[in-house]
């Protein structure tokens, strides 16, 4: 394992450019997980990191003790507590980074059973955790807008806890064409629509759309909706946040499939 105690060792200065810059990041092909359990999560669902770095405090974590025992040492290196400071996004350091390849986006499937399609969702923080509930909930493909936030930015991995590595991330998504080619019901989430969430089949295949933070739905996404719902709310509350939106439909379509499922049982 190599050690590095200077903030001008060239592998320690692109270490530093690929954590806080997103334009070097997409340029070398390759991002940043920071934190035990995304490192983790990422060895169980595709294999070892090509760089691991840790903090000298790190070092004597057991649980970083196990995931440096299953990488080469030379992937391996050992960093100050100062510099790892560096390099961390978080005001209390984790003690381990590692970087990976970021995974590319394969062809979207001719045919899906459940899907997410986003449209110019910005946050990545609220990209995460729409990742998380997909993943949750049981929903393999998401589809991204080409004007969404990058899928695989450190914050967007942080916030996903790991579920990227179990789902179909489609970045840069024609939604318009996905949604009009849908072999199932499309469904839009749109806080002016008139049909209630309760009230609408999600059992079947679906694909459910939610838009940008501010804006919502496009008018072109609209129109390829099958059907527009909205969340009821009230105490004079207009919206949701996206995430906490996406949350809501998801399980309520996890709802409507145990209740089928309980009745099939029955007969």
């Amino acid at each position: 394992m190599k050690k590095i105690e200077s903030a001008e060792n060239p592998q320690f200065k692109l270490m530093r450019q690929l954590v806080h810059s997103s334009r070097e990041r997409r340029k070398s092909g390759l991002t940043v997980l920071d934190g035990i359990h995304l490192v983790q999560s990422y060895e169980s669902c595709v294999g070892v990191p090509e760089q691991v770095w840790v903090s000298e405090m790190g070092v004597n974590n057991n649980e970083i003790k196990q995931i440096l025992k299953e990488t080469s040492s030379s992937q391996i290196l050992i960093l100050t507590d100062r510099l790892f400071g560096q390099l961390s996004l978080v005001a209390t350091p984790t003690g381990i980074v590692a970087v990976v390849k970021t995974p590319k986006s394969g062809p979207v499937p001719a045919h899906m059973d459940a899907c997410l399609l986003l449209e110019d969702i910005q946050d990545p923080g609220n990209l995460g955790s729409i990742l998380r509930t997909a993943a949750a909930s049981g929903v393999r493909h998401v589809l991204l807008s080409k004007s969404s936030v990058h899928a695989w930015s450190p914050r967007a991995l942080r916030a996903g806890m790991g579920a990227h590595f179990m789902l179909e991330i489609h970045e840069q998504a024609d939604l318009v064409a996905v949604a009009t080619n849908f072999s199932g019901t499309v469904v839009a989430a749109s806080g002016g629509a008139t049909l209630p969430l309760y009230r609408c089949d999600l059992t079947g295949r679906v694909a459910m759309m939610f838009g940008n933070e501010g804006g919502g739905l496009s008018q072109a996404l609209r129109a390829a909706a099958h059907r527009q719902v909205s969340i009821p709310m009230e105490g004079g509350v207009e919206s949701l946040n996206v995430a906490a939106a996406v949350a809501v439909c998801l399980f309520e379509r996890v709802r409507q499939l145990s209740v089928v499922h309980n009745e099939r049982a029955e007969r």
